[in-house]
This record gives structure tokens, sequence and C-alpha cells, in this order.
């Protein structure tokens, strides 16, 4: 029997070619007609393993959520929950940033995907383990979410332009030197997430403290 002269059409191949989509064009460019023409086969053969777009959108979301290393959390990995919370979130906002039009997909929160549910899992497991109640292991597993998600969203430095007559000292007298910010913007922007996510670590520690002597 003859070979297919293109690849059996799977849910794998369509969330790969969808999520190009996005990364190239943003949420406004995927659409079932082009992601078909894409794949090059009908539009009615997506519905054979999606029912709509946003169940696609929720596909590729949840590929890019598998793609955030969660081993920090096994049991025997051997680091505290400090390090593992620093090193997992260092991972998801790598994942996020190179697939950022999908992030406003992950604000509707995990629902019903697979591996945004084992970040969700890891998370609240190893808080619990490390001695946090599970209701604090539950915040620290949303504010997470909302840090990591924030700070892959935009550019604190890409927001200045470089021109230095935009910052008239008279009016901003602090920001003589914006102008800079935008050619330095992934020192700046990978400096502040670091800066705040040692903020929040330590603040945490502080609480976990008053825990686990109370």
């Amino acid at each position: 029997m003859a070979r297919p002269s293109k690849p059996l059409l799977s849910r794998e191949r369509i969330v790969e070619t969808a999520c190009a989509l996005v990364d190239a064009q943003g949420l406004e460019g995927l659409s079932t007609r082009r992601l078909a023409a894409e794949l090059g086969v009908s539009g009615p053969s997506l519905y054979n393993h999606f029912r709509t777009k946003d169940e696609i959108l929720e596909a590729v979301a949840d590929a890019v959520s598998a793609q955030v290393d969660l081993s920090m959390f096994d049991e025997g990995d051997g680091r505290d929950w400090q390090t593992a919370l620093h090193d997992c979130a260092i991972s998801y906002r790598a994942a996020l940033k190179a697939h950022p039009h999908i992030i406003p997909v992950f604000a509707r929160g995990p629902g019903r995907r697979p591996a945004a549910l084992r970040v969700a899992d890891a998370i609240f497991g190893a808080m619990v383990r490390a001695g946090w109640p599970p209701a604090q292991a539950t915040h620290i597993g949303a504010l997470m979410r909302y840090f990591i998600t924030g700070s892959a969203l935009a550019s604190f430095a890409q927001g200045f332009v470089d021109d230095a007559a935009a910052y008239d000292p008279a009016d901003y007298p602090h920001l003589g030197q914006a102008h800079l910010l935008a050619e330095r913007g992934q020192r700046v922007d990978e400096g502040a997430f670091e800066t705040g996510l040692r903020a929040i670590i330590d603040g945490l520690a502080v609480q976990y403290a008053a825990v686990a002597h109370g």
C-alpha cells in the first residue's frame, strides 16, 4: 500500500503548528482556516481532534506548560523548598518568554490542562511537604503564577524610548538615564525578575520561620 503523501493529522501536529502560528502572528493570527491551510488539510478535519479554536489554544498553552522543569520538586532531588521554588520560577518564565503571545490564555488558570495542573500540583505538594499549611501553600502557588506570568507579559525596559529629549529633567528629575533602558532591555528585565523573585522567596522564608515555630 502506498504511503500517504502527507503526515497523518494528529493532535500533536495540530498543536505544534498552532503554536508556531501564535508565536509568529499572535493570538489574532490563529484561525481554524489558517491552521488548516498550514497543515494542508480541510477545516473540518481539525474537528476530529478539537471542537473549537479555544480548545486548540488551551492545548497550545498546555504544551508550553509542559516545558516547565519540575524535577526540583522530586522528593529525592535534595533541593530545599526555597531553591526549588527559585529554580522552577526560572524555568517557568523561560517557557513563557519563548511563547509570549500565549500568556493571556494562561490568565484563565490551569482549568483542565494536564501539564498546567501538574505544575500547580508539584508546587503545592512540595510546599506542603516542606511544612507549609495547605492554605498558605495554595497562596504561594498563586503568588508565583501571578509574578511569573506578569513578568513575562511585558518588558519594563522596552517601555522607554531611546530619545533623551523625551525625559526632560524639569519634568522627570530622576529619569536622566531612562533613554538608555531600551537598549539594555534583556539585562534590565532579567535583573528585575531575579530581584523580585529573591524578595518574594526571602519574604516567604521569614513567614516560614514563624510557621515552623508556631
